[in-house]
């Protein structure tokens, strides 16, 4: 099947869904919808993409065979997956739902839950990466859910990404593993950030340090992405403050379920939350720094 014989549409108009839509129309596939809580920011996009900008979720639901979702938090997942008013769930058989955003594991499998009753099928598609990625099409995606809908949608999934790994047929699995990712990238941040930090206060030069750190035990990813930000004081939002407190939010309400103490990773939401606190919640998680280092006080 062609791609233009993929007839797909999108919820949640962000800077990573937008550019989702971008790359997929990039890539021929049929565009037919984009929607967002903000009309004027999917009315733009819709404009800039030639497709519509329906007022309704259900309206989003009649336009396509394939509905991304890429929206903020629990609370939206569960509002655009309503079981009264206006919902994606109308008229929903036969349709595929490839739902992005980092949620709670148990509000994946709510909505695999409420999809199968209306004759739909849905999968996790968990991402891994950033902006730029999302726009390039290189996304590492982390998949669950109904295995058919998987292979359905696989040539959508493999426009997106450059690497993906179908996790489970069980449905919340690829959350809970998104969930780890990035409770494990948020304390290597906030470690990197103290790191840079003590490194700025005893005078060190910050750009050998860094070199340093890249050859020794001290490397990491967020070292790559972050550490240079952290010394410039160059926040622009790949991953924002607020988005790391909410996803090491999630890990640490796993780790409660499952009786562990996760100390870093509770302390590292505290260092968020204070980013939040500060009205700098929107910045890049890379702004922790600014609670580090010496003279900067806070974002």
């Amino acid at each position: 099947m062609a791609n233009a014989d993929y007839r797909v549409a999108l919820v949640g108009t962000g800077r990573m869904g937008a550019n989702i839509a971008r790359r997929l129309a990039e890539q021929g596939f049929t565009l037919t919808a984009v929607y967002d809580a903000r009309s004027d920011v999917a009315h733009d996009l819709a404009n800039e993409l030639k497709t519509e900008s329906p007022g309704t979720l259900a309206g989003v639901t009649r336009a396509a065979d394939y509905v991304l979702t890429v929206v903020t938090d629990d609370a939206a997942m569960d509002a655009i997956f309503a079981e009264n008013g206006d919902n994606l769930l109308q008229g929903a058989s036969g349709r595929v739902f490839v739902n992005c955003a980092t949620v709670s594991p148990a509000v994946h499998v709510e909505v695999e839950r409420r999809g199968t009753r209306a004759g739909a099928r849905s999968i996790e598609a968990c991402m891994a990466s950033s902006i730029p990625q999302a726009r390039q099409g290189t996304l590492y995606l982390m998949c669950a859910g109904n295995q058919q809908a998987f292979d359905q949608a696989r040539p959508i999934l493999d426009a997106m990404s450059s690497s993906l790994r179908y996790v489970s047929d069980e449905p919340g699995k690829a959350a809970q593993v998104k969930a780890l990712v990035n409770m494990v990238m948020n304390i290597n941040t906030a470690g990197l950030a103290e790191g840079l930090g003590l490194g700025a206060a005893l005078g060190v030069d910050l750009t050998m340090l860094r070199e340093i750190f890249s050859q020794t035990g001290a490397a990491s990813r967020v070292l790559e992405t972050d550490g240079e930000d952290m010394q410039n004081r160059d926040h622009e939002c790949y991953f924002s403050a607020a988005h790391a407190a909410k996803d090491s939010g999630i890990a640490l309400e796993l780790g409660r379920a499952a009786g562990l103490s996760l100390p870093l990773a509770e302390a590292t939401k505290r260092q968020y939350e204070q980013l939040i606190a500060a009205g700098k919640g929107e910045l890049d998680k890379s702004a922790v720094a600014e609670l580090t280092f010496p003279g900067r006080g806070s974002a």
